[in-house]
């Protein structure tokens, strides 16, 4: 399978009021139909991780960070060196999705304008994408209600149909079962991975719950946490 994102010597710190962290990441490949699992406890940078390959945190170094978008291949590292930001944010609405951990449904905006979003913004015509989809996630009779009519659940399938109604090669998923109990996590679960099939979509899921990414078929990047010291601050390693 072709490779859609590599990434290597990447490191990102942060430095707050009380507290320091490093994010390393040796090595980082993404192939078309991959599901990867980030696992680990809080703390360990599962969504640091997911923001800094949705490009919304800047990494302090890398070494090598590329993704293939629709056949051209892009180098996110040298973006970054010459701060195109309008070129970043380009590539990000075409190739990414992304499930946020709270949903991050604009409460304004109906369900069916939520989910268009992301198409809309990419200038896609409108088309029975966003009903298929809907419907697909059982949310259709929601199409024309506010994020705050909907239960948590519902919610989430809201945001999983947003991230994917686009048809982007790499949908990020940050602990997008977490407020859900047992049954309406594996049901939610399977909903995304059986839309990543249809959809020929990779996916990079941040969860605790390792036993359901195992049950779905996800692999787990390696990952190292590393406790502060009187020297260096907290560092997380992930790598696959």
């Amino acid at each position: 399978m072709s490779t859609l994102l590599y990434l290597a010597g990447l490191e990102y710190r942060h430095a707050g009021s009380q507290s320091k962290f490093e994010l390393f990441v040796p090595s980082f490949t993404v192939r078309r139909q991959d599901r990867v699992a980030l696992s680990g406890p809080s703390g360990s940078g599962k969504s640091t991780m997911l923001d800094t390959l949705a490009f919304i945190l800047k990494p302090a170094s890398v070494e090598s960070w590329w993704v293939q978008d629709r056949g051209a291949r892009e180098d996110i590292g040298s973006i970054y060196r010459s701060r195109n930001e309008k070129r970043l944010l380009s590539i990000r609405s075409r190739f990414l999705g992304y499930v946020l951990q709270a949903g991050g449904l604009l409460p304004f905006l109906s369900v069916r304008a939520n989910i268009e979003l992301p198409r809309k913004l990419l200038g896609l015509p409108k088309d029975e994408t966003v009903s298929r989809i809907a419907a697909r996630l059982g949310i259709k009779p929601h199409l024309d209600k506010r994020p705050s009519q909907l239960s948590v659940g519902e919610r989430q399938r809201v945001a999983i149909a947003r991230a994917v109604a686009h048809n982007p090669a790499l949908v990020l998923a940050d602990e997008p079962t977490a407020a859900l109990d047992h049954e309406n996590a594996d049901n939610v679960m399977r909903i995304l991975v059986q839309l990543s099939e249809e959809l020929d979509t990779a996916l990079v899921v941040a969860s605790h719950d390792r036993h359901l990414l195992e049950r779905f078929g996800f692999v787990h990047a390696k990952f190292t946490a590393e406790a502060s010291s009187a020297t260096r601050p907290a560092r997380s390693v992930f790598a696959n």
